[in-house]
């Protein structure tokens, strides 16, 4: 019998009317939002059903705001017996997408971890604000030659690797000049560089700030060994207890997301089968390229629920 993983995407997944269509039709996705609106004390529902775009995309609104959908949209799968409480050998996701298959996983209740997906997008936030920062696609270029990229550009800022998504394409984050300059050394190399619109350097030092404050909001929040096997981003080893779970996530804010190896881990362990359960299908794109023969399932919207 084939393993399954579930897997939850991070910021950049948010669009207008994510979730709207499931809390129509299922009452465990409409009180899941209700829950959150009454937990943050404002119509997070509101703005993920309606918008406005520029206010969902704001990075302290979009992580408990994909957050929300994806807890949604599984608890609905549940309900509709699209997928079984025991289904699946292991779970992931993609930085913030982290935090929900923690919570998911029996880590921490649902409160806790809205409230700590809030408090890290805040902190993600100022930091942005304070350090301005940027971030670069590259695309065609091994690791070797991305960690060489930045190298060459050091002089004008620090820049080095957010996320290895996939097979030849790294996100590279930092000081803007670093990032520009980048972006030429990283085309001279032959490879393809896109710089992103994203509101600043994630998974780099320039998040230093929001990391140690975010320590703190760790350390504050109870969490317990998980149900089912959860990959780390930092490592892609499995989180064991609370003590592992609080300096992995605070090592995710300025380390690299390992996405390829979590995937290539969860696959080497048996799983070829992942659920992708959140807004948007960007994990079942990666996964494409990252094995091929793996079998990627979405659960997005309420057509999905079977």
């Amino acid at each position: 019998m084939t393993a399954s993983a579930a897997i939850f995407p991070g910021q950049g997944a948010q669009e207008v009317g994510m979730g709207k269509d499931a809390a129509e039709v299922c009452a465990v996705a409409a009180d899941t939002f209700a829950q959150a609106d009454e937990i943050l004390g404002f119509g997070l529902s509101q703005l993920c059903f309606e918008g406005p775009a520029e206010r969902l995309n704001a990075t302290d609104i979009q992580q408990p705001a994909i957050f929300t959908t994806s807890v949604a949209l599984y608890r609905a799968a549940l309900d509709r017996k699209k997928i079984r409480p025991d289904q699946f050998a292991a779970m992931g996701g993609l930085s913030l997408g982290e935090y929900t298959a923690l919570h998911l996983a029996g880590s921490v209740p649902f409160d806790a971890a809205l409230r700590l997906v809030q408090r890290r997008g805040q902190l993600m936030q100022q930091a942005a604000q304070s350090s301005p920062g940027g971030m670069v696609s590259i695309m065609g270029l091994t690791e070797e030659q991305v960690l060489a990229v930045c190298e060459r550009v050091a002089e004008s800022g620090r820049v080095g690797p957010a996320n290895f998504n996939c097979p030849g394409q790294i996100v590279i984050s930092g000081d803007k000049a670093a990032c520009a300059a980048a972006v030429r050394a990283a085309e001279e190399t032959g490879g393809r560089a896109i710089p992103l619109d994203v509101a600043g350097a994630f998974h780099s030092e320039l998040m230093r700030p929001a990391a140690e404050e975010l320590r703190e909001a760790l350390r504050a929040t109870e969490f317990v060994a998980p149900r089912v096997r959860v990959i780390s981003n930092v490592n892609a080893d499995y989180h064991a207890g609370p003590d592992e779970i609080r300096d992995w996530l605070y090592r995710q804010v300025v380390n690299p997301v390992r996405w390829q190896e979590c995937v290539q881990r969860l696959i080497a362990d048996g799983c070829q089968e992942f659920w992708e359960i959140g807004p948007k299908r960007v994990l079942a794109g990666l996964l494409r390229k990252i094995d091929r023969s793996a079998k990627a399932v979405n659960v997005g919207k309420a057509a999905d629920l079977g």
